[in-house]
């Protein structure tokens, strides 16, 4: 497999470094099509992907030999012989900051937010790369859960209307939270087949990461590290997957990170190209991997 890295154009932006078995999978889903511009090191300048010999088709690879003691290779789409590898999004700047102010504005108003929330998580997933899994989409429906969209909303003037309150408030949005994660795992779906995902993390245990967050802000950097956390524990109560989600991002890239997003909004300009740079790395950390029992 090559291990060159390429980038190619979309609405006018330039999206990657991808690894080129990444882009393969770009170009399997249908993102990268054969009149998209892509450029990679060693080119004179942009290309169509359809005139680069052997890049939109090419015969099966063998997987790489492992070497003794050493961790499953990288076959031809990535980690193991599922396919496995990092993530990734692709974020048409518009379209998404559209999208972002839909689901605010629906959560603000409280009754739209079941069809605002499950719009912007449906076209989310269609954005996103998950190797080995073409056509990733979500397929929840706005009536699924709509009675936890509305209480989720409404905990929100709760929690701003009295202190008292603001603490019931959070356990009772952590359970909210939980109910959202449990559904959105299990209507993810590829190539039109709905995958057998579940989420099984114990409630309790949820509500117990949701306060300690809480309480971690007080100690103003400590919360990225119960983040980072966090996300580790919902992947490893995630099962139904033939390989193992994990989450790769460290407390310190979520702290420098979110201040660097924090100081650039400030101006105001940068929000929507802060939020779509914040975005695209979030869903980078999380990879699949073979699993190890």
């Amino acid at each position: 497999m090559s291990d060159r890295s390429w980038f190619y154009a979309s609405n006018g932006q330039q999206q990657g470094p991808y690894p080129e078995a990444q882009l393969r999978d770009l170009i399997a889903r249908g993102t990268v099509r054969a009149d998209t511009l892509v450029w990679s090191e060693g080119m004179a300048g942009w290309q169509k992907a359809g005139e680069i010999p052997g890049l939109m088709s090419r015969g099966a690879a063998p997987p790489t030999v492992p070497q003794p003691g050493a961790p499953p290779m990288m076959g031809a789409g990535g980690y193991g012989g599922y396919g496995g590898g990092a993530l990734s999004i692709d974020l048409p700047l518009l379209p998404f900051l559209g999208r972002l102010l839909l689901l605010i504005i629906g959560s603000v108003l409280v009754i739209p937010s079941p069809w605002t929330s499950t719009g912007f998580y449906g076209w989310m997933a269609s954005r996103v790369t998950v190797p080995g899994r073409p056509n990733f989409a979500f397929t929840g429906q706005p009536l699924d859960i709509w009675y936890v969209f509305i209480a989720a909303g409404l905990m929100n003037y709760v929690g701003a209307y009295d202190n008292t309150l603001q603490l019931i408030s959070i356990p009772v949005s952590a359970f909210l939270s939980w109910m959202m994660v449990r559904w959105l795992a299990s209507n993810l779906s590829s190539d039109g087949q709905r995958l057998p995902i579940a989420f099984n993390g114990s409630v309790f245990t949820f509500i117990g990461w949701e306060l300690l967050t809480f309480v971690s802000v007080i100690t103003i950097i400590g919360w990225a590290w119960v983040i980072a956390a966090w996300m580790r524990w919902i992947c490893r109560n995630i099962s139904g997957t033939r390989r193992e989600v994990v989450f790769n991002g460290s407390g310190l890239e979520i702290l420098w990170r979110t201040i660097v997003f924090s100081i650039a909004c400030g101006f105001i300009i940068p929000i929507p190209w802060m939020l779509r740079w914040y975005n695209r790395w979030y869903v980078s950390q999380f990879a699949l991997v073979d699993r190890t029992a």
